[in-house]
């Protein structure tokens, strides 16, 4: 079988903590889900799920479509760059657009770690034909680039930035770190939108909503480029540290070999993949309030997910 090097790197260079006697390791980045096509097909599975449909999608598009007017109007009518970060297959970004189209001249840019989700948003976006879609070698990148790609496409009529942060995306990551990249990359008057979930169910409705199959079809996909079976592991969650935090318990022993390098994992050791950090309403806004003056927040009507407009 062929060992992703990079998981495998990434568990030799992270090791693991202890708790009481359980190795817990810690490889919950979001860059290790897409490195393969089937990773990142996997996840745009999983979005189609009637769960990921009612939760997120159907959430962010009856928001964006609420309050379309009041952010056109915000936005004003200079040519603007939308700058799609973790832009996925390009639906999100999509229906944002429809919007504009013939209201304001714009130029699409997809970022995103995923090669395969890249070309699946440029090809999207065409067939919309809203205007200049551009394809560069930046568009396969993490996000620790933005301030490099935020320069180059201020070039010609498009001096103006809208960074879209849509689909939950911001919860994978610890917000001050990400709002910290992003806002390095903004110049005065550009602006950030953001669709997130928020945090108003009690723990076990939270825990509930991951009791999802494809979310182990997606997850396990990690683990299975390393050299586990899926009858090695179980997938489990929990809710700690302010965040949603999806492990997978190893259920035997197991010595995973790449090159001259050894891991060797004990039953019950636990394997952390992913985490989602939840946020109530009030928290939310004041992390924002913190990297913009200008912030316009539109809550659903149940108050479980929440678009946020942030102007530099």
């Amino acid at each position: 079988m062929q060992v992703n090097d990079l998981i495998f790197k990434e568990l030799i260079k992270r090791g693991y903590s202890l708790e009481g006697n359980t190795k817990v390791w810690n490889i919950s980045d979001s860059k290790l889900w897409y490195l393969a096509p089937e990773q990142a097909q996997a996840f745009l599975d999983l979005e189609k799920s009637t769960d990921y449909q009612e939760e997120v999608i159907q959430k962010e598009i009856s928001l964006v479509e609420g309050n379309i007017s009041e952010i056109i109007k915000k936005l004003g009518k200079a040519p603007i760059n939308i700058i799609d970060l973790g832009c996925g297959d390009g639906k999100k970004a999509v229906i944002f657009i429809e919007h504009l189209k013939g209201k304001v001249k714009l130029r699409y840019c997809p970022i995103d770690i995923s090669n395969y989700m890249v070309e699946k948003a440029l090809d999207r976006l065409k067939k919309v034909n809203a205007g200049e879609v551009v394809e560069f070698q930046w568009n396969i990148s993490d996000f620790e680039n933005l301030e490099n790609i935020s320069n180059l496409l201020r070039r010609g009529d498009y001096k103006k930035h809208l960074f879209l942060l849509l689909g939950n995306t911001l919860g994978n990551f610890e917000i001050n770190e990400l709002m910290y990249e992003i806002r390095s990359s903004m110049k005065d008057g550009d602006y950030l939108l953001i669709g997130n979930g928020l945090n108003n169910l009690k723990i076990e409705d939270i825990l509930k909503s991951y009791d999802n199959p494809l979310v182990d079809s997606f997850l396990i996909k990690i683990l299975t480029q390393i050299g586990f079976q899926k009858e090695d592991v179980k997938l489990n969650v929990r809710f700690a540290n302010s965040r949603v935090e999806l492990y997978y318990i190893i259920l035997k022993n197991k010595v995973l070999t790449f090159q001259d390098k050894t891991l060797n994992f004990s039953k019950g050791d636990q394997i952390l993949v992913s985490v989602s950090y939840k946020y109530d309403k009030s928290d939310f806004h004041g992390f924002l309030k913190m990297y913009f003056d200008d912030v316009r927040t539109y809550v659903s009507s149940e108050g479980s997910y929440v678009l946020a407009l942030c102007k530099k």
